[in-house]
Formats: structure tokens, sequence, C-alpha cells
């Protein structure tokens, strides 16, 4: 997903053909996501999730080929070659060696690469990358650094979490790394086609494919430009798209374009690669500046001015997604200052803040951010629809930073339907209900002296909540007419009604009363609070 790399060179050339014989010795010592997990059990599992290892070395014992496989790829230990040799039978030791599967040290042999079970609902896999950057690898041995190919990271993790896995007949993976946005694609997708700059890193993806049996298109190439004048059903994408100086210190994480260049570039462009009807997801940073923050307060813009340069790039996309129009939906998960967005990703590429690489590194990222006047930067998901309806695309930034239920996807795929939806419906002629996923909270603080009415105890009332009690856990603030109007949502009368008796009731004007509630009730109906009758 940047400037061209180095070629993987010819031991991880003979990679993907024998990770495809590795498959059947796996099976059969029962090295799979759901073999380990009996084979650890719940505590063990989650001490090694948390990188404990030696609960886990404790519980998967020392003797079998599922020990010596979960000692020598989960647990990073050295093993008798015989024992090995044994695991990985009728593969030969000596040709996982030559492949760059393994190293010997003596009588011992160790994992030259992360390979680990992966599975989801609807497979199950492997997934073959890089050993996990240590502390002084930037530092003794920089080529390897730069071009540390990820494995199943928490950001490849969130994204799969979070994608629409309704069938589609072809998908793109742009930037598939090792391949785990393909390989959790291949339940619902007929055609794939994975993409990378990084040679090395689609080496790792074809044995990735190989080992677990999935057939993929595989292209090398910075970008779109591997798959140009193509459309797809449906793309993911997890790029390098950490905010930093225009550099490139690590492929998975630098795009070289300097700031948000990555998120842009890839927001604005991505509609032109979409089918009719396809959907694109990606993951996204963005930066957020002074000037934008200063003008969406001054504004009264309750985003605070996160969302100002992500719309300026679905504006771009907008006209990508011509001759049809865009539907967006931009969530922004999470917000960090400057100093802690630097100290989390060298802390990432095992770089240490506080030694003086660190330090200088440090001062080179807060120094770019303050000549731009960063003041933090947004991380979410993108969700873009090509349609041809002819009806103007829904547009929709928002703040995630909530608890939500996972996986985000579901909900992902159900915004999109109501969107659809709203396309061919008037809300005001809709009959609406409030589903039994939604709760409506009442505050009340105590009253003061003069307005005690004997009652015990006594409460004055400062307002009422809706809740969504499932998926993303929206909140809405309600006043008395809002909730007296969802009081009325039980499926008899449209919208339009129930705002006219609401008006006489409360002796407003009925236009008025409409015209301010219609937006509040849309963007409840988007969250799914109120749904068709």
């Amino acid at each position: 997903m940047s400037a061209p790399t180095p070629d993987a060179g010819p031991a991880l050339a003979a990679l993907p053909e024998l990770a495809a014989r590795l498959a059947d010795p796996f099976r059969a010592a029962a090295f799979t996501v759901d073999g380990v997990a009996g084979a650890l059990g719940a505590d063990a599992g989650a001490a090694l999730d948390r990188g404990e290892p030696e609960p886990a070395a404790r519980a998967v014992g020392d003797a079998g080929p599922l020990a010596t496989l979960v000692r020598l790829f989960l647990l990073g230990e050295a093993r008798p070659a015989p024992d090995v040799a044994a695991a990985l039978h009728p593969v030969g030791l000596d040709d996982a060696v030559r492949a760059g599967l393994l190293r010997r040290d003596g009588g011992a042999v160790t994992a030259a690469l992360d390979v680990r079970p992966h599975a989801d609902e609807h497979g199950s896999w492997w997934v073959l990358s890089d050993l996990e950057l240590r502390p002084d690898d930037a530092a003794g041995s920089p080529d390897r650094a730069r071009e540390h190919v990820l494995g199943t990271g928490a950001a490849s993790l969130s994204l799969a979490r979070a994608t629409v896995r309704r069938p589609v007949g072809t998908l793109l993976d742009l930037g598939a790394g090792c391949g785990v946005q393909t390989l959790h694609a291949s339940g619902h997708a007929a055609t794939l086609t994975a993409t990378d700059v990084s040679e090395r890193a689609l080496a790792l993806a074809r044995a990735s494919f190989a080992i677990s049996g999935v057939e993929v298109e595989v292209l090398a190439g910075p970008w779109w430009e591997p798959v140009a004048g193509r459309r797809f059903d449906q793309v993911v994408c997890n790029p390098p798209f950490v905010p930093g100086p225009p550099e490139i210190e690590h492929v998975y994480r630098d795009a070289g374009l300097g700031g948000d260049g990555a998120s842009e570039l890839l927001v604005s462009t991505l509609p032109a690669y979409l089918a009719e009807g396809g959907v694109g997801q990606l993951l996204a940073s963005w930066l957020i500046t002074r000037p934008d923050v200063e003008a969406a307060r001054a504004a009264g813009d309750p985003h605070d001015g996160w969302d100002a340069r992500p719309r300026r790039w679905l504006a771009a996309a907008a006209e990508a997604a011509a001759p049809g129009e865009l539907d967006a939906w931009v969530v922004q998960r999470d917000v960090v200052d400057p100093g802690l967005h630097v100290g989390s990703w060298l802390r990432d590429a095992g770089v240490d803040p506080a030694s003086p690489a660190g330090r200088a590194r440090s001062a080179r990222w807060l120094d770019f951010f303050a000549e731009h006047d960063v003041v933090g930067i947004g991380f979410g998901f993108v969700t873009l629809r090509r349609t041809t309806s002819g009806v103007p695309g829904t547009v929709v930034c928002e703040d995630m930073r909530q608890a939500h239920g996972d996986p985000l996807g579901p909900e992902v795929e159900a915004w999109l339907d109501r969107v659809a939806w709203l396309r061919g419906h008037d809300l005001l002629d809709e009959a609406l209900v409030v589903p039994p996923t939604t709760a409506l909270e009442r505050g009340y603080t105590p009253a003061a002296p003069e307005e005690d009415d004997g009652g015990d105890p006594a409460w004055r009332r400062i307002g009422g909540t809706l809740v969504r009690l499932d998926g993303p856990q929206w909140r809405h603030d309600l006043d008395e007419l809002g909730e007296a109007l969802l009081a009325g949502c039980r499926g008899h009368l449209p919208l339009r009604d129930l705002c006219v008796l609401l008006a006489l009731a409360h002796g407003r004007d009925a236009g008025e009363l409409t015209a301010a509630a219609l937006p509040v009730v849309r963007e409840i109906f988007l969250h799914g609070m109120v749904v068709p009758r």
C-alpha cells in the first residue's frame, strides 16, 4: 500500500507449496482453533491472549504433535528436531527450513514465521505472518522492521468483525497483507482478489491461502494500480492508515503520503471501483486540526470539528461514484492526542518511546503534528455504497466511542438497509413501532424545598434518554414531547398524524412541531430504535 518493496526472496517463494502440504498434519494434530482451545482450556487460553505463555505451556504438556506445534508456533519455544519432524510428517523438516518456515539451531528447531490457527463462524484457516517485532529489531534489522508483515492484529480483527457478510460475486481485499480479510471473506464471496505492494506480504498471503485451501487471485502493486478499470461488489481494506510524517519506516503502518493522506486517497477514490450497489469498508484515521475545531464550535456543530476532513473526502468520493450516488457512514471509534498517538505506534513497532531512538522519532512526529496544527487524531470505520437510484445518497458522520456489542458487521448491514428503505418511503407517512431492544431511562434529582409537595421522596425530573439495549447501544436525550411522540409509535397511526395530535394536545403549531420532530425521528430510525410496522 505504499512504495514498492524488495522481492520476498527465494526462500518465501517456496513457502506456499510447502504450506499447502502442512494442512493435513496440522489437522491430524488438531492444531486448529478448536483443538488448541480444547487443549489449553479457558484460563490458559486467556493467559496466552494476554501474552502470558507459562499457563499455556503447563496446560498443553510436553508430548505429542499438538504440544510440539503449540510450543513451537504459539509459545515461541525451541523444540527438539525429532519432535518437530514427527509433528510435520509427512512434510520434511528440511523442506520447512528451506522454505523459510523454521530455523535449525543445532539439535533444536525454532519458528522463523508466525503460524497460528484462525477461525470465525464461517470457516477455519491458518494465518502465516512475521514474528512479532522485538524492541531491538528496528535498530538491529531496519530492513526486517520496514518489511514486517503483521498477522491477526487488533486492527485487522476489528475490521473483520465490522465487515458486511452478505453473499457477493466479487470481492477485493486491497492491501491484503498476510490475507486475514480475504480469508474471512471466503465464506461469502464467490471470487476473491487480494492485492498488496509488498512482495513479502503477498508471499505470506499466498501461503495462508494455500494452507487454508482458499482460491484467490493475488496481484502485486500499489493502491488501485493492480485493478485499474475493474469494479467489485465489495471492497475491504486495512490500509497503512497511521497519520505521521511523509516517510516509510514500516510498510504495514506508513503510506509515505504524510498526515492522513492514505485515508484521504482511499476514501475519495474507492467508489470508482464499486459495482452498482457495491459496498466498500475500510479502517481510517483523520487529523483533527485546531482551525476545524474552532470553526465547528463557532458554528455550534456538535461534532466539534472531528468530521471536517472526512466530509471533504466524502465530497470527492461522491464525484468518484458518478454517475451513481453515494451512501456513506463514517463512525469514529476513538480519539487520541498527538502524544498518545505517537507513543502507541512506537510501542506497536517495538520501539521504546523512552529510548534515545524513540525520543528522536517522537520529536520528529510531534513536530510534524505541531506544524499542521493537529490537536487530535481520530480513528474509525468508513462504509461506502455506490447506488444508481437517482436519489441523493445519505452521508452520516457520528461518534461511536461508547461500548458496543460485537460484531459490528450486522449493524452496518442494518444501517445500509435502513438507508435504502428511506429512499423509497416518507417517514411521515409510515406507522412506526418502538422495538423491544429500545428502552427509556428517566433521570431525577431531589426537588428543592419549595418544590416539595409532601410526597415521599420528592424528586424533580431532569430528562429522559432513549437507549438501544443491543448492538451499538445508542443513546438519545428526549424532552417530554419527544417521549410522548415515541409513546404513540405503536404501529397504528402514521408519524404525520401523531405529530398533529401531539401539537393539538400541547397547543403547538403542527407544522413547526412536525418539522422539528422529523430529523430527530430519522436519526433514531437510522439507529434502529424505531422501525416500520
